[in-house]
């Protein structure tokens, strides 16, 4: 970060975005990040007592939530000069009070920092005693493998039945929130609200975004954590679609200046703080039921793989949702005579001859329609899939026991 913090603003040049570099750069700055994830999994399962693993989750939930916040909504706002210049400066600039060079400087400074402190400071055990004193079976220890061995272990762990059907679940169960997850927030943009004002709408949802975790894992530290998943499943449905209904009527609310009220702001605050609500209680406890589920003799390796299952579960519905929403969408120019609106040289055309292209199907309501009902269909599935894996035994995940 803090090398590319010297490049930043040469690779992402207005006349020429090198979009090769910044994926080799970013593919190896996640693969770091994914690196330091691998050994908390880790430590999630090998430091925590069995009966408190599920408070694992509660610290991810919380780290990316403040994550998210430094990130994402603070850089957004001081790098941008129009909040700046309204709320925190009293001669306007051009600029805002942070560049992204500055950002990725500092992160990289404090990333080094927190890092070397943790190797210098955290000693670990060569056993791992507590887990020896805790199990009746007494579960093998983690052992150290090479990259062949953790490659054969995947396998092995794979191969399993449980994970297999898990493995199912897990990559389909976000497909009925995909239009809404996606294309809700892009679409307010196309409606003309802010990005900055939007970035800033999850500032006061950060206490709650802090506070629900520690009251979720109260309900998922058991052995049965997913119950609250399957319980806030069809209420996150349900905000999909006031998501969509949100958008529909933004129109209403823009002021002949283009600005939106403030009590506007304020009916996105409360749908976007009911949505987290089901959000985060689908995130706690499934990374619970991860921690519990995962066999400690393989330490974060386990927990790696569920992760990655889980997370390439929500990603390709959503970047499924984010082609086909062209696909769906009809436009047509306002000149008679010049047809269609579908790629960029019809577009350009209906520009140049003084039209506009206007929407007759927009491909998000589709989405969110076909998303939904696929949703219902795969809630009455899970239910029955995730109500056999809880009433299994722990030897099912256990990779030496099968």
């Amino acid at each position: 970060m803090m090398l590319l913090s010297s490049h930043i603003e040469n690779l992402m040049n207005d006349s020429h975005v090198h979009v090769d570099m910044l994926t080799f750069v970013f593919f190896v700055l996640n693969f770091l990040a994914a690196t330091q994830d691998i050994a908390v999994d880790g430590w999630a399962i090998t430091m925590l007592k069995r009966n408190n693993v599920g408070y694992a989750s509660t610290c991810n939930s919380v780290g990316q939530t403040a994550g998210y916040f430094f990130g994402y909504v603070l850089f957004i706002a001081l790098e941008s000069p129009e909040f700046c210049n309204k709320y925190l400066r009293s001669k306007p600039q051009t600029t805002g009070l942070l560049t992204l060079s500055s950002f990725l400087f500092f992160w990289g400074v404090v990333f080094m920092i927190t890092t070397t402190l943790v190797w210098l400071f955290k000693t670990e055990k060569e056993s791992n005693e507590h887990l020896i004193e805790d199990e009746k079976d007494h579960e093998e220890v983690e052992e150290e493998r090479g990259v062949k061995e953790t490659y054969k272990l995947l396998w092995h762990i794979i191969k399993l039945p449980s994970v297999k059907i898990l493995a199912v679940f897990l990559l389909t169960c976000k497909i009925g929130f995909a239009a809404a997850d996606a294309i809700t927030g892009l679409k307010l943009v196309e409606e003309g609200v802010p990005k900055a004002h939007l970035a800033l709408l999850a500032i006061p949802l950060i206490p709650l975004q802090i506070i629900l975790p520690f009251v979720i894992s109260k309900y998922t530290s058991g052995r049965m954590p997913m119950k609250i998943f399957m319980k806030a499943f069809p209420y996150r449905l349900v905000m999909g679609l006031e998501y969509a209904m949100l958008v529909w009527m933004t129109p209403w609310f823009k002021n002949k200046d283009g600005n939106f009220p403030s009590y506007y702001y304020m009916i996105i605050v409360v749908s976007y703080a009911l949505h987290q609500v089901a959000v985060y209680s689908m995130f706690v406890s499934v990374m619970a039921y991860f921690a519990r589920i995962s066999d400690p003799s393989v330490g974060g390796t386990y927990m790696t793989l569920l992760n990655t299952i889980c997370n390439l579960g929500g990603n390709w519905p959503t970047t499924l949702a984010l082609w086909l929403v062209d696909y769906f969408t009809r436009k047509t120019c306002s000149i008679d005579g010049v047809g269609s609106c579908i790629n960029t040289s019809e577009i350009e055309e209906c520009a140049r001859l003084g039209g506009e292209c206007v929407t007759l199907i927009d491909g998000y309501y589709i989405e969110m329609l076909i998303c939904t009902i696929i949703g219902v269909i795969w809630l009455s599935w899970g239910k029955t899939v995730m109500n056999q894996l809880h009433h299994g035994t722990d030897k099912q995940w256990r990779v030496k026991n099968n």
